[in-house]
């Protein structure tokens, strides 16, 4: 039984469904997340279908709302409760591939709000950063508690990485994540306000089946919401 003050945060790629699908829902209810940070869920008009399903199969439930061409969303578990939730497009060169976040404003059974996002930054190193200062606009760590993740597409000391750095603090290990068959960089990660410590459950996850899963490898955290208890 998790503690009432415990939030279970993961942010996973997972490639659009494009791989074992049936290893990334074994691998995912294995963790029981409370919020699943998404990137790459498929983006096709009818794939509203596909993502509400795949949210009943590892027992979790998705708030939808008007995602556009953009593959970025978040599900939550029961336990959660879902106050208000967006998708929006971050902006990229014309013809590229659609880069976007998920914010959700959610809370625990007995404690104030706080802003989670899923995030999947540009492909370009020049994108990047504006991309990130659009999100921090958005998201108000200064005003609400705020935990966000998800594929930077770049490596720890550059911009979203130090730009997060400043108001958040890191919440993810010093491991590799991408690619999950011989992982060899670190493009992934989760930052939170410093108000909520944090702490990362043990699991054992099979190394073949997260490779058959998708190509990046999941981030978990456990998060203390005690300053939020009423």
């Amino acid at each position: 039984m998790r503690a009432a003050h415990t939030l279970r945060v993961v942010s996973y790629n997972v490639r659009a469904f494009k791989d074992d699908t049936d290893a990334l829902k074994e691998i995912i209810r294995l963790m029981e997340p409370d919020v699943l940070l998404v990137q790459e869920a498929p983006r096709h008009p009818l794939s509203g279908h596909r993502i509400a399903r795949f949210a009943a199969d590892v027992e979790m439930t998705w708030a939808n709302g008007k995602r556009g061409w953009m593959s970025t969303t978040l599900l939550t578990s029961l336990r959660v409760h879902v106050h208000d939730s967006v998708h929006r497009n971050l902006e990229v060169r014309k013809g590229d591939e659609p880069r976007g976040y998920a914010l959700a404003t959610i809370s625990l059974p007995g404690h104030s709000p706080l802003h989670v996002a899923s995030l999947h930054m540009s492909l370009r190193s020049d994108e990047r950063k504006p991309q990130a200062a659009a999100v921090m606009s958005v998201l108000q760590p200064d005003v609400i508690p705020a935990i966000i993740g998800g594929d930077l597409n770049e490596t720890p000391g550059h911009d979203v990485w130090k730009m997060f750095g400043e108001t958040l603090h890191e919440a993810t290990l010093d491991e590799f994540t991408f690619p999950s068959k011989a992982p060899v960089k670190r493009i992934d990660a989760i930052f939170a306000s410093a108000s909520l410590p944090h702490s990362r459950p043990v699991f054992s996850l099979d190394p073949a089946k997260l490779a058959r899963a998708t190509d990046h490898l999941p981030l978990y955290v456990d998060f203390d919401l005690s300053s939020l208890a009423l």
